[in-house]
């Protein structure tokens, strides 16, 4: 049982799954939720509801990216749970399908509001893992746009927020796009250009975070920012240098972990100063699952 418990964690890849958390906390600190908090007992629940939420919705997709691409694997990843026999085919769509909808239960149990948008999240994760992520440019923005949808998530937590900061979702997609682009070269090495191109986008989602944090006068934001600097563009810089299979999965692994010092720039860029730490704290924990099992 403990055995299949772990091939079931393989195919959710739990690493990833801590950064979906990690936006959906960002969305509550940018809707103003927490000014207003009164910490009880049950100050957290609603909270609570909305990560739930985004762990089944976030893990769910993962696991239907690894059953669409069941055959694939068989040639170009042959380690992973399905391909190398550990679970079925059939296992992991019962386990996919369990996740999204628990995601979209937890998501309707706190609000109409939230619900739409889990569902809207979990039909364009199986849009991307079933069409989209074949095409160049329309499978990074689908994956992208799951992201903005889980920021909204988390905005949703106060409903008239999501008219005021709807247009904030451009950014987490930017972001995952640029990664998309860049991981089109993770299995057989790629071309500089979508290398450069995830560049430029880190940099437009790097000058958003800081325009808020300056409007704001929130100038503690530079203390997450500076290091999310560091740690997402190291690694892509080695791959632009010198663009092998293994220099673009450690460009997009660095992507996906860091994303959660983004989303602690975000909090702190809204005056939410506790909470980003509290989402810088999530790294660790997202960093000792991502040793564990896989990120991409």
């Amino acid at each position: 049982m403990a055995h299949k418990l772990t091939v079931y964690l393989r195919l959710m890849r739990p690493a990833n799954i801590v950064t979906s958390v990690a936006d959906v906390l960002a969305g509550v600190a940018i809707s103003g939720y927490f000014y207003h908090l009164i910490f009880t007992a049950n100050s957290f629940y609603s909270i609570a509801l909305l990560c739930l939420s985004t762990i089944g919705l976030y893990g769910g997709g993962i696991v239907f990216n690894d059953v669409f691409d069941a055959e694939l694997d068989k040639a170009e990843r042959p380690e992973r749970a399905i391909p190398s026999g550990l679970v079925s085919k059939k296992e992991a769509s019962y386990l996919g399908a369990f996740l999204l909808i628990w995601g979209i239960g937890f998501a309707f149990s706190y609000s109409n509001h939230a619900g739409a948008i889990a569902v809207a999240i979990a039909f364009f994760a199986l849009l991307y893992n079933k069409v989209s992520k074949h095409h160049a440019f329309v499978g990074p923005l689908n994956m992208g746009l799951c992201r903005g949808l889980n920021l909204l998530l988390g905005i949703s937590i106060v409903v008239p927020a999501i008219n005021e900061f709807y247009y904030l979702a451009a950014v987490p997609i930017a972001y995952i796009f640029s990664i998309t682009m860049i991981s089109q070269g993770e299995v057989h090495g790629g071309n500089k250009r979508n290398l450069y191109i995830g560049g430029v986008l880190y940099a437009l989602v790097i000058c958003a975070i800081l325009y808020f944090a300056l409007r704001q006068a929130q100038w503690l934001t530079i203390l997450f920012v500076l290091p999310f600097v560091w740690m997402i563009y190291r690694p892509l810089i080695n791959a632009i240098k010198n663009p092998i299979s293994k220099n673009i999965g450690m460009a997009v692994k660095a992507g996906v972990i860091y994303l959660i010092l983004m989303d602690a720039a975000w909090a702190a860029a809204f005056g939410a100063i506790g909470v980003a730490v509290f989402i810088a704290c999530l790294l660790p924990i997202s960093m000792r699952f991502a040793k564990m099992f896989a990120v991409t």
